[in-house]
């Protein structure tokens, strides 16, 4: 802009008036003011964190007095009385120390390039790793990018092992502070290899291994010094999870992470690009061992301590934030003390009953399990193993050839036939390259629980000696299909519960499709026709179970059976949310364990708890490490719960389940069996207890006609001997339950002179209901009718009495067909359009003739009136 004189003398007279100072003046001062105050702020804020910095510091132990080697006490474990079941001690966790010069470069590589790429380099911390996990949880708003050095880990897992539970983002800034400085004052005192040394033999490796001598002896029996590359990443790829990356239980997750572990030994230069692809190609999860190699000292533990432990172990991660390798440190080396929830006369039954050969089938098997390591002349090692052997056999003895044998005799003569076809005359078995485990066949598994506690009292995890710890566990670990045990659990229980029905509602037990057109088959021949849920439930009715889930939809019934506890089911994809639901028909199959709380949830009238193993655990100083307490929540009414009950008591009086009853107990409950044999359950309870047993092959064979009741057979000698000297009760029923009389066939209240009178007997039954839900209707199935025995027609007016007959038929649900109990009993078809007004002519003709025939005799029985003179009469 211009500015012309005029203009030029006004800005100038502006500036210079003592208004114009002022302003200018003030604003100067105020600025320096703030300066000032800013100043002073950061000057204080520097020397508060300097202090508070310093105060964190000086907090921190002495690293002339800190210990990073493994150490610990021992672990006491005590039954429900209080005596010591065993102790858990650090040398029977399977830690074997090896010096760093013992352990093969190739592991302590691959350790260094998936846990801390810049060991070697860093003085404690890793700068740049903090500032990329920063960068990551900025950009992403996940903070989850590990930035813990080695260094660290070892201090965490061996110094600062109380330090887990951070309440707030002050308490972790603290922790992490002190544990970074100390990680940088032990650099300077400890030397990097003397760091990896104690870092590796303190993780945790899962399979009761810690350290990489036991993890190596215990997957791949060898010593760690002679692991290959491909050996080393799959020990390294377990450490981040010890159990979502066990080669053994998950072996498909440890290579996605074993592969990850390469990928980095090769950015790293640890390997060549030949080497990567080498390993890469190792099928190194055939020779990964399946039994437990740890040596002849270690304590071999029971199927309930087995669970314990692993529920302690997530317990304290859970719980208290410990991570795995603390945890696992705690429960062997933490000197803590665990109550159980073990009754040690309970447990002792089982293990009897389950050891006796008096309890199973005759002609009991034995399966093989199998490893072979041999040096060929070339000196290369071949591996075998049971699926190697399987093939051979298969390929020169047919495809009928199996892995179960009559005998160990005829098992062992297998072997040795197969090593002969197998083994040159220069090859040579490795020393411990064989490993023979022979298993009994057909398996079980029981687990017993207090239904009002929670508290599991005993389980056995499988039949035959226990040669191992952490082995497999039948009645914990492993999924088997529920089979019509979940009949009540997926269909009768929440019809019932929360869809209007009640044990009188009726179903046709008649032929029925699945949705894909697919038949519904009975395990029965024939149908029973109209039928109520309670004779459904005693008769373990398929057709009528899938027909009420699909009426309640099989999403309610999945619902139910997620409150029930269960944690295998699938419904992401609605994989288990079908009508097959309601036989048991899901993907991944049931623990005993679960399907046990489910049931112990009907025993408690509705309530369910978590299953429990321990009460609580007391740390080394004595104070309460854990409480637990377990959790509930209510599932069902108990009305409902205990209409189930009582209607799971005539599967034991009357059902499927007769030869489990107690001579002086009540017993509830319900068979399982899948449509193949593949598997049988009892699972039931008693006023007392909650128990289930399962049987079955591990390889999932059909348990041959005459091996499918000893199931029952267990569950029957087992808990007649725990009730044996325990007082009698009955099913206490709670308040709201009403009784009405109810037509079996109908569901509604019977009427008196039909449905007593049905042909095959009286269908009055004085059935139970919830208050509110027992029938207001009578019923409308039965109905009298009287027909004329000479046609077959309802009597009608021309029917004579001597032909007219009272009968009582059903009337069979519109649409239904097929043959069922009740068809002989149903009313013909146009019985009711047709009467005997339309009498057939035979009828008519005798009927004409009886008639003429009467007239005729009155006729003669009449006198003869007197005839008059006819002249008399003329005279007139």
């Amino acid at each position: 802009m211009n500015y012309g004189k005029k203009q030029i003398r006004a800005k100038q007279k502006k500036l210079d008036s003592n208004n114009a100072k002022f302003r200018n003046k003030a604003g100067i001062i105020l600025l320096k003011i703030m300066l000032v105050t800013f100043s002073a702020l950061i000057l204080i804020g520097t020397f508060a964190g300097y202090g508070a910095y310093k105060g964190i510091i000086e907090s921190v132990p002495d690293i002339s007095n800190v210990n990073v080697s493994p150490k610990g006490f021992s672990t006491i474990v005590y039954d429900t009385e209080g005596k010591e079941i065993t102790k858990l001690v650090s040398s029977g966790s399977n830690r074997i120390y090896v010096k760093i010069g013992e352990i093969s470069k190739n592991l302590q590589n691959a350790f260094v390039a998936i846990e801390d790429e810049r060991f070697w380099k860093h003085n404690g911390i890793d700068l740049k790793g903090i500032a990329r996990g920063a960068m990551i949880g900025i950009t992403s708003g996940h903070f989850s990018e590990g930035a813990s050095t080695i260094t660290q880990q070892l201090l965490k897992n061996n110094v600062f092992t109380n330090w887990v539970q951070e309440d707030s983002f002050a308490e972790s800034l603290e922790r992490k502070i002190q544990e970074q400085y100390l990680a940088i004052q032990l650099e300077k005192t400890m030397s990097k290899k003397l760091i990896l040394e104690n870092y590796l033999n303190t993780i945790n490796l899962g399979q009761n291994t810690l350290g990489v001598q036991a993890a190596s002896k215990r997957y791949l029996n060898k010593d760690v010094s002679e692991l290959t590359i491909s050996e080393s990443a799959v020990i390294a790829a377990i450490t981040q999870n010890p159990s979502r990356y066990n080669p053994i239980s998950y072996p498909e997750n440890n290579a996605k992470r074993r592969e990850k572990v390469l990928d980095n030994m090769l950015k790293q230069h640890y390997i060549t690009e030949a080497e990567y692809k080498e390993a890469l190609a190792d099928d190194v999860y055939s020779r990964i061992q399946t039994v437990n190699t740890q040596n002849s000292s270690s304590s071999i533990y029971t199927y309930f301590l087995d669970e314990l432990t692993e529920q302690v172990i997530q317990d304290l991660q859970e719980q208290k934030g410990y991570t795995q390798t603390q945890a696992y440190n705690a429960l062997y080396s933490g000197g803590l003390s665990i109550y159980t929830t073990q009754d040690a006369s309970i447990q002792k039954i089982c293990d009897e009953e389950f050891s006796n050969p008096a309890n199973y089938p005759a002609g009991t098997e034995v399966s093989l399990t199998y490893r072979l390591t041999v040096k060929k002349a070339d000196n290369t090692l071949e591996n075998y193993n049971e699926q190697t052997m399987l093939s051979y056999f298969q390929k020169t003895d047919g495809i009928d050839y199996s892995l179960n044998f009559p005998n160990e005799t005829a098992a062992n003569q297998e072997i040795d036939r197969y090593k002969a076809a197998i083994i040159g005359p220069d090859d040579k078995i490795v020393p411990n390259g064989e490993v023979i485990t022979l298993t009994p066949e057909p398996q079980a598994s029981i687990v017993i629980m207090d239904q009002y506690t929670g508290q599991v009292k005993a389980i056995v995890g499988g039949r035959g000696e226990k040669k191992a710890s952490l082995t497999l566990n039948r009645a914990t670990n492993t999924t088997r299909q529920p089979g019509s045990t979940f009949k009540v659990l997926a269909a009768f229980a929440p019809a019932i519960d929360s869809a209007g029905m009640t044990l009188a509602t009726i179903q046709d037990d008649a032929p029925y499709n699945y949705n894909n057109g697919r038949p519904v088959n009975n395990y029965y021949s024939g149908y029973y026709g109209l039928s109520t849920i309670r004779t459904a439930i005693a008769k373990s009715m398929n057709i009528v179970a899938v027909k009420t889930l699909t009426e309640i939809t099989p999403q309610l019934g999945y619902d139910y059976l997620l409150n029930f506890g269960f944690t295998t089911l699938d419904g992401s994809t609605s994989t288990d949310i079908t009508q097959a639901l309601a036989l048991g028909g899901i993907h991944n199959g049931v623990t005993n364990l679960e399907l046990t709380a489910a049931y112990a949830t009907v025993a408690n009238y509705g309530t369910y708890t978590k299953p429990s193993f321990y009460t609580k655990i007391i740390d080394h100083s004595g104070e309460v490490l854990i409480d637990n307490t377990p959790s509930t929540k209510s599932v069902l009414k108990d009305t409902t719960a205990w209409l189930l009950t009582n209607a799971m008591e005539d599967v034991v009086k009357y059902g499927t389940g007769t030869s489990v009853a107690l001579d002086n107990m009540p017993v509830a409950g319900k068979t399982g069996t899948t449509s193949s044999y593949n598997d049988v359950w009892f699972s039931g309870y008693t006023p007392y207890y909650t128990c289930s047993v399962w049987g079955g092959y591990d390889n999932n064979m059909n348990l041959p006609s005459g091996s499918r009741n000893y199931h029952k057979t267990l569950w029957r000698n087992v808990m007649s001997r725990i009730h044996q000297n325990l007082e009698h009760k009955e099913f206490t029923m709670p308040e709201g339950i009403v009784t009405a009389k109810i037509c079996r066939k109908s569901g509604k209240l019977a009427v008196e002179g039909l449905c007593d009178k049905d042909p095959r007997g009286s269908m009055v039954r004085e059935e139970y209901f919830a208050e509110g839900t027992a029938p207001t209707e009578v019923c409308d199935r039965h109905i009298g009718v009287t027909i004329c025995s000479s046609s077959g027609m309802l009597a009608g007016d021309l029917c004579p009495d001597s032909t007219r007959v009272n009968s009582v038929y059903i009337l069979r649900p519109e649409g239904s067909t097929g043959e069922t109990d009740d068809t002989p009993y149903t009313m013909p078809a146009g019985l009711s359009e047709s009467t005997c007004n339309v009498h057939t002519k035979e009828a008519i003709k005798k009927a004409a003739e009886e008639a003429a025939q009467k007239k005729k005799k009155e006729k003669k029985k009449k006198p003869k009136p007197k005839k008059e003179n006819p002249l008399t009469e003329n005279n007139n």
